[in-house]
């Protein structure tokens, strides 16, 4: 039985290594880029009852997933991971929908270059987040695919935890909503492996308007 134990141990030992761990340190809620600042435009939506209840929140995130934000920010990190950082970065700016949306993406990417440069000693410039993400992963040598997969995770676990202190929404609820949407961010990652500008679209009208109308909306907790 200790021989057995020990052949357990020693394959996940095998299957373990520290570039898994460095990316879900780059990806984890606590390294700072202040995303608990950022509703992503969800704040409005909730306040004119879009969403109000974990159906509609799920339903409301699937869809930037695939059509919407996420997607194209899944896009940007690997189109940084394999080409121009700074060509890539105009276009990502470009592609902000709302002045809040470009703010999001522009301070969030400020303070993971600034970390990244402090922590590993490597400079990235000023990058929005998606491009500097690509780019440090790219810097660090680190798994494109199992990147993506992660940001998207990290995404949607923010825009839940603003949901839970707005609609309200309970802890066990999101949870529930980031367990169901794990396959979906595992298959656009593989999809974005390569990505070009080509692939680079939204369509996600309504969470686009949400987020302009944020920019004047009157009471607030979140910055977009």
């Amino acid at each position: 039985m200790v021989t057995g134990a020990r052949i357990a141990t020693n394959t996940v030992t095998r299957r373990m290594n520290t570039d898994i761990l460095t990316l879900s340190q780059l990806l984890s809620p606590n390294f700072p880029v202040g995303a608990f600042a950022y509703s992503h435009g969800l704040e409005t939506a909730i306040d004119d009852a879009a969403i109000d209840d974990a159906l509609s929140l799920q339903d409301w995130l699937h869809d930037l997933l695939y059509f919407g934000s996420a997607q194209s920010d899944a896009v940007l990190v690997n189109m940084a991971y394999t080409g121009d950082a700074s060509e890539v970065d105009l276009i990502a700016r470009a592609f902000a929908a709302s002045a809040e949306r470009l703010k999001e993406t522009d301070l969030q990417g400020v303070a993971f270059c600034e970390t990244v440069r402090e922590v590993w000693d490597i400079e990235l410039g000023r990058l929005c987040y998606p491009v500097a993400v690509g780019q440090a992963v790219r810097a660090m040598d680190l798994d494109p695919e199992l990147c993506t997969a992660l940001y998207l995770q990290a995404f949607i676990a923010n825009l839940v935890a603003a949901a839970m202190r707005l609609v309200p929404l309970g802890q066990v609820e999101g949870q529930k909503i980031q367990a169901a949407l794990k396959p979906d961010c595992v298959v656009i990652a593989k999809t974005c492996i390569g990505a070009t500008a080509d692939e680079l679209h939204s369509c996600t009208w309504g969470a686009d308007i949400a987020a302009m109308r944020h920019e004047t909306q009157y009471s607030r907790v979140f910055r977009s």
